[in-house]
């Protein structure tokens, strides 16, 4: 039997906002964006990587009650959620077209562990790490 991670979800306080930068700053393409009712099943992909979906989710019904939801909004905004990284071939060379693009950091690349590292976050506050390999 073969098993493995199809999509990892993030959640967002607009989906739109998040598509416009995953898209349009991170060079993410879209891959599905369906809605049933108020419910919107959003995933983009790496171009780079076409076996996986990151999900651009709203915490609301039918994951979650009104006062989770606002909850989870709250903690994201704040920076509470773990760090997602993006692996790069080259942390200045990503950052500074990252950079280009509109994207703000909150640390620039440093070079440490063996390695060069900078961070950003997206416009929901969800963490983020630019990692050399």
């Amino acid at each position: 039997m073969t098993q493995g991670v199809q999509v990892a979800g993030l959640y967002v306080r607009d989906q739109d906002e998040a598509l416009q930068f995953y898209v349009e700053k991170l060079g993410f393409r879209v891959h599905t964006d369906v809605r049933n009712g108020d419910y919107r099943w959003l995933t983009v992909q790496h171009p780079e990587q076409p076996d996986f979906q990151l999900g651009l989710f709203r915490p609301q019904a039918p994951m979650v009650d009104d006062a989770t939801a606002r909850a989870l909004q709250e903690a994201v905004a704040k920076g509470a959620m773990p760090p997602l990284v993006l692996a790069v071939e080259d942390c200045r060379a990503a950052h500074a077209e990252m950079r280009g693009r509109g994207v703000e950091f909150t640390q620039e690349p440093i070079e440490r562990y063996g390695a060069v590292d900078a961070s950003f976050r997206d416009p929901s506050g969800n963490g983020w790490k630019l990692v050399q390999r």
